[in-house]
């Protein structure tokens, strides 16, 4: 199966190609440069692969949450795409992508993740996670937005005592009020992590196999919220 993927949702710009059991990719921090980057990086992909568009049998999508341009960006580029190729897409939590990428050896496989983008005007995405058996990542509590300092411990018990891995720009933008969230220090932490779509691929093709794609105009984005910026108001009040 030829999977293409793509995400757009925070400062990198990526996408990745699966084939032939392989999966190559192109991953750029270009802040405000991802309209004019990732066309160009599919077609790269595509070129290396010796694949051409009409090849691909499914398209995977960061959906969010993230900066609103690029999440926007990223969905409108995959509809286009399935929608003139007649392929199914997978939207996948931007989030779950990021966790993803927490370290997976023997000492941390069984912490949970909490991944931690930057939303800016104070506050923070949130999305908490743990390994599945397969190597994959899945949710343990509901994604959220708000002040770093009101995040909430899932309800789970066997997290409550835990160290957990943190991923994510928020975590360089709120360290000390995520860290007094945490039940003890953070056994990984790193905040120059961001959501990739070679992560985005993968936790899209288990879904492309059991036949789960949908079509192209059913892939939303999620914004969490619904504010852009501050009031002028409101930055003075800061």
């Amino acid at each position: 199966m030829n999977l293409l993927a793509i995400d757009t949702a925070t400062e990198a710009c990526s996408a990745a190609l699966g084939f032939d059991g392989k999966i190559i990719e192109r991953s750029e921090l270009a802040p405000r440069r991802h309209a004019e980057l990732i066309l160009p990086m599919i077609e790269s992909l595509l070129a290396e692969a010796g694949l051409a568009r009409r090849d691909l049998d499914g398209i995977a999508v960061g959906r969010g949450p993230g900066a609103f341009t690029g999440v926007r960006l990223a969905i409108s580029v995959a509809q286009g795409l399935a929608l003139g190729l007649d392929l199914p897409v997978v939207p996948v939590s931007s989030l779950a992508a990021l966790a993803l990428d927490a370290p997976d050896d023997v000492a941390h496989r069984d912490a949970p993740i909490l991944a931690v983008i930057d939303a800016r005007m104070g506050e923070v995405y949130t999305g908490a996670f743990r390994r599945t058996a397969e190597g994959l990542v899945e949710a343990i509590s509901d994604e959220a937005v708000g002040p770093a300092e009101k995040w909430i411990l899932p309800q789970n018990p066997q997290v409550h005592e835990a160290q957990w891995c943190v991923v994510g720009s928020g975590w360089d933008a709120y360290r000390e009020a995520l860290a007094a969230r945490l039940p003890a220090s953070p056994s990984f932490a790193d905040g120059k992590r961001y959501p990739q779509a070679r992560a985005v691929l993968r936790l899209a093709a288990p879904r492309f196999a059991r036949g789960e794609g949908a079509a192209p105009e059913a892939a939303l984005p999620v914004y969490l919220r619904d504010k852009v910026a501050l009031t002028l108001d409101e930055q003075r009040a800061r």
